[in-house]
């Protein structure tokens, strides 16, 4: 028995090692804007906060994010009301951190000054409602991101870029959202370098339609950084930006811009780019 407990300790050691072998080997390979977020990648990618946090990680100020959670983790212990702590979330997230929707924010200018966008107000909704144990899914479309969670059996949307109104409750209200967004047969995504951000639906193509998790939405974070190096031909960037994109979310959309972002930087620089 002993040496059976030794061989599995073993093998787990090994295993972690391998692990951690693994991570380094792939933060090798990316560029970091700063050393923290080259820090974050090597120490800390597996809690969804630091993730989001390493885009343009160079000062990190988490203060308002730990006054938030010390907030809620108060009314938690006075109700056990699922619908009401649901609703506290919301509007305590608008109150403390989601203050100015601006398209293409980052989590650390929400943190800064509180502009947001749906990444990172659903970033911030998505880890409140993972911590404190709601059923939830957060949804990619074509260039816009919510969140669906269950409460009673009750679908519930909670649509971040609307501080008003965005909590939607109504069975048939809730049926209605989910039906603007839902893909259609055949559609294609017209824009690879549209970001995601906004909850207008003319910009809507219905060809994305899918759940994502915390890790996933943290790579179309860097998508979104991604997309503004594109527009602004730094191609190089761009490429960067999507690499570490899809070490978090091997996306369909992220491989093509990022194959694309290649092709016009040797085009531009007459050499290939990582």
């Amino acid at each position: 028995m002993k040496h059976l407990i030794l061989t599995y300790l073993t093998l787990i050691g090994l295993s972690s090692f391998a692990l951690a072998q693994e991570k380094s080997s792939v933060s090798e390979n990316l560029f970091f804007e700063s050393p923290l977020e080259a820090k974050i990648w090597e120490e800390a990618q597996d809690e969804p906060l630091n993730l989001f946090m390493a885009v343009h990680a160079d000062e990190i100020q988490e203060q308002k994010w730990n006054e938030l959670v010390e907030i809620l983790d108060k009314k938690r212990s006075k109700t056990k009301n699922d619908l009401n702590f649901l609703r506290a979330i919301f509007q305590k997230s608008h109150q403390q951190l989601l203050k100015d929707y601006v398209k293409h924010s980052t989590f650390n200018e929400m943190l800064e000054s509180g502009k947001f966008d749906c990444v990172s107000g659903s970033a911030t909704l998505g880890m409140l409602l993972d911590r404190y144990g709601y059923d939830f899914e957060i949804v990619e479309t074509d260039y816009h991101v919510f969140i669906v969670t269950t409460v009673d059996e009750k679908e519930i949307i909670l649509e971040s870029t609307l501080p008003i109104g965005g909590m939607i409750t109504s069975p048939s209200e809730v049926q209605d959202y989910l039906e603007s967004y839902k893909p259609v047969e055949f559609a294609q995504l017209a824009s690879l370098t549209e970001r995601l951000g906004s909850a207008d639906q003319t910009l809507s193509d219905h060809a994305i339609f899918r759940k994502v998790s915390l890790t996933q939405l943290a790579g179309l974070q860097y998508y979104n950084d991604a997309i503004t190096h594109f527009n602004d031909q730094a191609y190089g960037l761009a490429s960067k930006q999507l690499s570490k994109a899809l070490v978090l979310y091997e996306s369909e959309r992220i491989k093509n811009l990022k194959d694309l972002a290649k092709e016009q930087a040797y085009k531009v620089y007459g050499y290939d780019v990582k």
